[in-house]
């Protein structure tokens, strides 16, 4: 993994860097990289609720903004900027606005590579409409001046369709950081993260492979 300058992490929901790149942003960490975390929503739309459920549809925003804070921790993020749009609606958003947000963001922290969802292979709405968000902002930045753009896609048809990831980050030695940033999201993830542990210590190798390894395209701009 090259060291970066700065790495800019954007995506819409919390829980969204947990699963496929909480590895490689403990990694920067690690190395000294400072990272900055924007999140688009609190995901008050989730429909897991906890289980046995401790929450409902009035209480999950607040307990799963708690829960994103917690999972900055875990992973070492020290800049996490919580952008309040709603859940489920970033497709519905101005694209000139939401565009110009994140071309803020990046003019500020002048990351060297960014992190986010490769539009139209991301599955949710929300995933495809800040990836395309993103693509917008650097597009519209001097050629000379882009940051790298490492996108994470898992349609059925991504690797059909865009190929295989150019980029493949082994993550075994934080691997228990990204346990600890998946079972952070409690709310959303308590069943998951026990099986995935089972699976773990029985050495299932699918289940070794999501876990220490996580997948990026790079972005042709």
């Amino acid at each position: 993994m090259e060291k970066e300058r700065h790495v800019l992490v954007i995506f819409p929901h919390p829980d969204d860097e947990a699963f496929g790149v909480s590895g490689t942003i403990a990694t920067h960490v690690q190395n000294g990289t400072p990272v900055t975390y924007a999140c688009l929503t609190l995901g008050e739309m989730g429909r897991n609720m906890g289980n046995p459920p401790f929450a409902n549809r009035e209480t999950l925003s607040k307990i799963r903004k708690k829960e994103l804070q917690d999972a900055a921790a875990v992973m070492g993020i020290q800049d996490l900027r919580m952008m309040g749009y709603r859940d489920k609606t970033i497709e519905f958003e101005d694209d000139d606005k939401l565009t110009n947000e994140l071309a803020a963001i990046i003019d500020e922290v002048h990351p060297s590579l960014i992190i986010t969802f490769y539009p139209g292979y991301s599955v949710h709405p929300d995933h495809d409409a800040t990836g395309a968000a993103v693509v917008r902002a650097v597009r519209n930045m001097p050629a000379n001046d882009r940051p790298k753009l490492q996108c994470v896609a898992f349609s059925r048809n991504c690797e059909e369709e865009i190929g295989q990831a150019d980029i493949v980050n082994e993550v075994s030695a934080v691997a228990h950081i990204k346990i600890a940033a998946i079972k952070a999201h409690l709310s959303q993830t308590q069943l998951m993260a026990q099986e995935m542990e089972e699976q773990l210590k029985k050495q299932d190798p699918q289940v070794m492979a999501r876990v220490h390894n996580e997948r990026f395209w790079t972005y042709p701009l």
